[in-house]
């Protein structure tokens, strides 16, 4: 019921900067001053001002962050409200999603097995992949997301997180479309002898560790270069960039425009389902109940 800009704002004026800010939104820096720089323009008043040592509020600024407050708390009482009149206690279950964690395959089984269940309220809560930063996401899970959606062999991961396994992601090779392999519907490991193959680094996921090892035991022909533990976008345009092969998923074959998917003669996958916070909340707790129910 308010403008998301607000609750950026809000999260702006606590943290005192925009890195500390979009650190706790799970957000780059650049969209948090883009949502600022929109937010004065369309209410025609500065609110902040910008130094050195981060942001402080203009008076404005201190009259609109006191105001923004009540009216947060306002909405979502009257939230509540409504559903208590209607009688209705709705569970409301927060997702994040991604470029590389998008939350289609949750909404997608949600809709084929609730049969119109109005119990739950799923609400979407964008978040930015960032190789840096995700580890905090993931530690975080239950604060401002209830669950993401993605691979889950990642050992600091399951660390930080409990795993609701729902299916496995194949391990396919992305390449560029000026790479000479991109015209093939299908590679076979022979095909990769003289390249290079982007693949994260050693010590975090099993999976992927047993198909290095094999690579490195069994195909030395094949280069293998590191990449961090976790992909982002950068990783991707690296691949473009030196026209070099990228171990991938199955479930990313859209993220960049430039690269082509292609499936290898393996049989190398690595798990995928729900991550969720170690301490669930009953929602979140009751969700995975009806899941098990209904799947």
């Amino acid at each position: 019921m308010y403008n998301r800009q607000i609750k950026t704002f809000i999260q702006v004026a606590d943290s005192g900067s925009f890195t500390s800010a979009a650190e706790k939104l799970f957000v780059t820096s650049a969209s948090v001053m883009k949502q600022m720089n929109a937010l004065e323009s369309r209410i025609g008043v500065k609110l902040l001002e910008r130094t050195n040592h981060g942001v402080v509020l203009t008076p404005s600024g201190r009259s609109i962050y006191k105001d923004a407050k009540k009216i947060i708390s306002e909405s979502e009482d009257a939230i509540e409200r409504a559903r208590q009149i209607a009688g209705k206690k709705q569970c409301v279950i927060r997702i994040g999603t991604s470029l590389l964690n998008p939350c289609k395959t949750l909404i997608d089984l949600w809709s084929q097995i609730s049969s119109g269940n109005t119990e739950f309220q799923i609400r979407i809560i964008p978040f930015e992949d960032d190789s840096k930063h995700i580890l905090s996401v993931i530690s975080s899970l239950g604060k401002d997301i209830d669950f993401i959606v993605g691979a889950c062999g990642s050992s600091q991961w399951h660390s930080r997180c409990s795993v609701y396994l729902l299916g496995q992601y194949g391990l396919c090779c992305a390449v560029p479309r000026k790479h000479k392999l991109a015209g093939k519907t299908h590679l076979s490991i022979s095909d990769l002898y003289g390249e290079t193959l982007m693949m994260g680094a050693h010590g975090d996921t099993p999976e992927l560790d047993n198909l290095r090892d094999m690579i490195e035991r069994e195909h030395p022909q094949i280069s293998i270069m590191d990449t961090v533990h976790f992909y982002d976008a950068e990783v991707f345009n690296t691949c473009e960039h030196l026209n070099s092969i990228l171990l991938t998923l199955d479930a990313w074959q859209d993220v960049h425009p430039s690269l082509i998917t292609i499936p290898v003669d393996w049989d190398y996958t690595v798990p995928y389902g729900l991550l969720y916070s170690k301490m669930p909340s009953r929602n979140v707790t009751a969700f995975l109940a009806e899941l098990d129910r209904l799947k």
